[in-house]
């Protein structure tokens, strides 16, 4: 039995292809595939793509900033945090139709237009189908209006939801795009990507 394992050895041994080799030449290693490492970081997306992307989403925050009342006054670093933007807010706010004008200049400016990158009218898009979504807590509130107890507790945690997505996202979606890379919002991201063609 030791020698039928001998004779196969040497068997694969002889049809190995390093037997092939002179003896002067050096054993390489066989060819392994390599793998690079993309990096998240996107080159290809120039300063003011990025600058643009970023800035469009202050348009959902500045639209929903009014869910974020209880929270605010709640807590003293988010007051810190917000406090620098209060003068845009307040212009945003001065005029009832701002945010209409803003969303049909995004839209039909921005997202329709072709001359900017695809990048750019994604990222628009996503800010415009997340202050889209703005609509349903908006109704919600006014259907359901309650002055205390459970209702209010309740309004207050749905509210302060709503706020702190619309602060995540900010910070997320312009941090990203600052950064050159490509933030996917939850629920509207495929949306977005829908719409930009």
């Amino acid at each position: 039995m030791a020698i039928t394992n001998l004779l196969s050895t040497t068997i694969t041994l002889k049809h190995s292809p390093f037997l092939l080799l002179k003896p002067s030449t050096k054993l390489r290693n066989p060819k392994r595939p390599t793998i690079r490492a993309q990096s998240k970081n996107d080159d290809s997306v120039d300063g003011p793509d990025r600058l643009i992307s970023a800035i469009t989403y202050f348009y959902p925050f500045f639209d929903g900033v009014q869910y974020g009342k209880y929270v605010i006054t709640q807590f003293a670093p988010i007051q810190t945090l917000i406090q620098p933007l209060v003068p845009a807010i307040r212009v945003f706010k001065s005029f009832p139709l701002n945010g209409l004008l803003v969303f049909f200049t995004l839209y039909f400016i921005v997202v329709r237009n072709p001359n900017f990158s695809r990048y750019v009218r994604f990222n628009t898009m996503q800010a415009i189908v997340l202050d889209v979504l703005l609509i349903f807590p908006d109704l919600l509130e006014r259907s359901f209006n309650p002055t205390d107890g459970f209702g209010l507790d309740l309004m207050m945690s749905f509210d302060s939801t709503v706020f702190l997505f619309l602060l995540v996202s900010l910070v997320y979606g312009s941090s990203s795009c600052l950064l050159g890379q490509l933030p996917r919002l939850p629920i509207v991201a495929e949306a977005a990507d829908r719409q930009v063609l």
